[in-house]
């Protein structure tokens, strides 16, 4: 398995405040990829590096590399505009824009140039299928998506991202505002996308991690603790500190 991202000495400050310390890892592709550990470990910030997100913090500065098919995308010439379209995101909350379930979808690829109708139908009905929600709300395309569950609007946030055509999925927490039957449908619906995307999950539930994930990386304090295959990480962790959170010992 390649890796499709490659990071090297990552460093990441708020102003004095360094969030994020000395990290390096691969994210290889077409697996699941679960980053855990306590609120305000630097999970949600990491994830945000992956498509540059943290650019839109003032006091933010990043040091290190952040190589995307070998490319540092933290250079200044780096395309963020396009990166975001190649590593999709998808919010702890879901936010469908005020607008039609159709509109949503098509949102993106509209912004892209894509004018022909035949051509948003297909992709329209392509994402929304791939985000097992079609057979939910094919009748009701042009209704508000607004009056969707939670769930169906988070599947919803998904079939918008995949019409970016993106390669990486990233995950902020997408189940945490869900109840347990919709959790299990992304959770389903995560195991099923894998196969044609790389995705990346911050997660506060370890039950999950070890679930739907290939690999899981555990942070604390800013630093990544241990990284490796979810059944080691969580039958066998190599760190004490790794094994006491699992156990719920703290966190």
């Amino acid at each position: 398995m390649k890796p499709v991202f490659k990071i090297e000495n990552l460093n990441l400050f708020y102003g004095d405040f360094q969030a994020i310390k000395s990290i390096s890892m691969d994210i290889v592709e077409h697996q699941v990829t679960a980053f855990i550990g306590p609120s305000g470990c630097g999970k949600s910030t990491f994830l945000r590096i992956l498509n540059r997100m943290n650019d839109l913090i003032p006091s933010c500065r990043v040091e290190g590399s952040v190589h995307y098919h070998e490319e540092d995308i933290n250079l200044k010439t780096y395309d963020a505009i396009d990166l975001r379209r190649r590593v999709g995101m998808v919010f702890q909350k879901p936010n469908p824009f005020p607008m039609s379930i159709y509109d949503n979808v098509a949102y993106g690829p509209r912004c892209q140039g894509i004018k022909s109708k035949k051509e948003l139908d297909e992709i329209v009905e392509k994402s929304i299928k791939k985000a097992a929600l079609w057979d939910e709300v094919k009748d009701r395309l042009q209704k508000s998506a607004m009056e969707l569950s939670g769930g169906q609007q988070q599947r919803l946030c998904i079939a918008r991202t995949i019409a970016m055509e993106p390669e990486v999925i990233l995950m902020d927490e997408p189940t945490s505002a869900l109840d347990p039957i919709a959790t299990q449908r992304i959770e389903d619906l995560i195991m099923d996308l894998k196969k044609q995307y790389t995705i990346v999950i911050v997660t506060h539930n370890m039950q999950q991690a070890a679930r739907i994930s290939d690999k899981t990386a555990f942070f604390l304090m800013g630093e990544l603790i241990e990284y490796g295959d979810t059944a080691h990480v969580f039958s066998t962790p190599d760190h004490q500190k790794t094994e006491e959170y699992i156990t719920g010992r703290f966190g």
